[in-house]
């Protein structure tokens, strides 16, 4: 499905003499945010902008699996009570690491932009990737970002909303991450964009879903020891084969970057 040379009538090496060179493969790369790009989960970093860095019992005990959006948006209108301002949310967003081996992974990307199309897609919110990616200096590498939205109100409160509404029995209220994933696909097709390989990189169990739709072709990129990394092991010993990407675990994004390294070796 995701072949850039098919239809071309050209071999993907020829290149012949006052011809133009055939379009250089074009791969989708996906990150994740909590986790995966940072070393952290930011909706737990910002806590540091809270009274004594702590949330109060009751608004802890409110939090139910499966609508973490919600309970993050009582976070945040008790953080606003509490006087917490943009600039304190900013500081924190702009100091959270990346994890480890990511600078690397960035910068063999930025050297390489022409062959990837980059796509962000988190349950986190809109303003706090972006303060994070901007302060690192790699928000460029971004052709869209898919999150939660966030803004500042008139009373300078941070708000959040649901990134949207879905089906999906297996994901948040508020994102179901393969939903996103496949329309972007689709609407890129439409474009007459296909990729060839699609490569995810993630942590969550949020990331399995996505991941379970990928084909042969494609590699996913679970970091090892976390949710996704444990589920892509339980379905292959539950059924062998279901899952059909290359699973590449990593502890340093170091080895994503020598693997994509390797994948454009063996390219034209």
């Amino acid at each position: 499905m995701r072949r850039c040379c098919e239809g071309v009538g050209l071999p993907c090496l020829f290149k012949g003499v006052g011809m133009a060179s055939p379009r250089p493969p074009r791969y989708l790369l996906v990150f994740d945010f909590d986790e995966t790009i940072i070393n952290e989960n930011s909706d737990d970093s910002i806590v540091r902008a809270a009274p004594g860095q702590v949330l109060p019992e009751h608004i802890r005990q409110t939090f139910r699996e499966g609508f973490y959006n919600e309970y993050m948006q009582r976070v945040l209108a008790y953080m606003g009570d509490q006087g917490v301002k943009m600039g304190d949310f900013k500081t924190v967003y702009e100091n959270i690491p990346l994890s480890p081996g990511m600078p690397d992974l960035f910068q063999f990307l930025s050297k390489n932009h022409e062959l990837f199309e980059i796509i962000l897609i988190s349950d986190a919110n809109m303003f706090g990737i972006e303060c994070n990616l901007r302060a690192a200096g790699f928000y460029s590498l971004f052709r869209k970002i898919f999150s939660n939205p966030s803004g500042f109100d008139k009373r300078g409160y941070l708000t959040l909303g649901p990134y949207h509404s879905h089906k999906c029995l297996d994901c948040p209220a508020n994102m179901c991450k393969r939903k996103i994933l496949t329309e972007y696909l689709a609407e890129r097709a439409q474009e007459e964009v296909e990729f060839e390989r699609v490569f995810y990189v993630g942590d969550g169990a949020n990331d399995f879903c996505p991941s379970a739709t990928l084909t042969s072709a494609d590699v996913a990129f679970p970091r090892k020891g976390y949710p996704m990394h444990r589920m892509t092991q339980e379905m292959e010993k539950k059924q062998p084969g279901a899952f059909q990407a290359t699973v590449v675990p990593w502890e340093s994004a170091a080895e994503v970057a020598r693997y994509l390294q390797e994948v454009l070796k063996k390219k034209c």
